[in-house]
């Protein structure tokens, strides 16, 4: 590590106020240079997925999913109700969905720029556009230091301007990370995990408005992804043509040596903080640990620090999410975070952990 590097060790790279004279001295090649270029200056940066067999990679993790989906249905209700459909961590029983999620060169390439080792956590699969409101990631997930966090879509077939292309706005990485203290709300008391989501949405839109962000959409040709920083502000713009599928899939990835909890869910300074300690780094099937400034955060702490109304609710040992997904097949369809919904909700409710 350079001496530079090493005054912010906890600012990922691309993310660096020292970026411009970091950037001349990293030992990238010439494809990384560029795109962590464009990561730096518009929060988003597209490439061509590197593997071979795309193509028919694809082309079976759609045959192989299709099935879990019931399209008839969407289009007669979904669609109207804007909503989209998906099958979260795939990558547990589909070995091609894995495949895209630990894909060697992305690897490599996400570890350079961020300045950290990068492993997946979560895979999510869509047949159709999400048509979901622009959001970033960091609302969701996030680490400490924070913007370890970033995502990688990519096309599993042409993708049309009617089928609810993804939309972002360049540049609205660099806005400040928002969290429940600057929205003037909090989690506590909540009945559900989205009870202020709304508030969210609408400083969203007013941030939007108010500086004057440009939106653009991505219709890519199959095999070609789309890396975000966990800033980026994105979502699924309105599918035109309930007809037209949109497969694809986003592998969203951490990096290792931090915190990871989710700030919808915490208030830290009233004690109540969401850890994902249930984390799994998809790459080596083991659970991820909650460090900070290279220290293990206890695990006491961890369950001491879990908001109060699901504090007797902990994680039982041995908890699998995709498992868990497995024996609720309501909760997959939701697209709902595994730990979340039973922390929240399936505990009280008896809900099954395995099939």
């Amino acid at each position: 590590m350079s001496f530079r590097a090493s005054l912010l060790p906890g600012v990922p790279l691309i993310e660096s106020p020292l970026f411009p004279t970091l950037i001349d001295s990293a030992a990238f090649d010439q494809e990384t240079l560029q795109t962590a270029r464009d990561l730096h200056s518009k929060g988003y940066a597209i490439i061509r997925f590197p593997d071979p067999d795309f193509d028919a990679v694809a082309d079976r993790i759609k045959k192989a999913l299709a099935p879990q989906f019931d399209l008839d249905a969407w289009r007669r209700d979904g669609w109207r109700q804007n909503a989209g459909i998906r099958v979260q961590d795939a990558w547990t029983t589909n070995a091609d969905v894995r495949r895209l999620a630990v894909n060697g060169r992305v690897l490599e390439i996400l570890s350079l720029m961020y300045g950290r080792r990068a492993f997946p956590f979560q895979t999510l699969n869509f047949p159709v556009g999400t048509q979901q409101h622009f959001h970033t990631d960091a609302v969701h997930f996030s680490s400490v230091p924070e913007r370890f966090v970033c995502g990688v879509w990519v096309a599993l077939e042409d993708i049309h301007e009617d089928s609810g292309p993804l939309v972002y706005y360049p540049g609205s990485h660099r806005l400040p990370i928002l969290m429940n203290e600057h929205l003037g709300v909090t989690a506590l008391g909540n009945t559900g995990p989205y009870d202020h989501y709304a508030r969210f949405e609408e400083v969203w839109q007013g941030l939007v408005a108010a500086l004057g962000l440009q939106r653009e959409t991505f219709c890519p040709r199959k095999g070609q992804g789309l890396i975000w920083a966990s800033n980026l502000l994105h979502g699924g713009d309105r599918q035109r043509d309930p007809a037209r599928t949109r497969w694809s899939q986003v592998t969203h990835y951490f990096f290792e040596d931090c915190a990871y909890y989710t700030p919808l869910l915490s208030d830290p300074f009233c004690g109540s903080i969401f850890f994902r300690d249930g984390l799994i780094d998809i790459t080596t099937g083991q659970r991820v640990a909650n460090r900070y400034a290279g220290r293990d955060i206890p695990d006491d702490f961890i369950r001491y620090a879990r908001p109060a109304h699901a504090r007797d609710r902990a994680l039982p040992p041995g908890f699998d999410p995709a498992l868990y997904l497995a024996a609720n097949p309501d909760v997959k369809a939701a697209g709902v975070d595994p730990i979340v919904h039973y922390l929240h909700f399936g505990s009280r409710e008896g809900r099954k952990l395995r099939p």
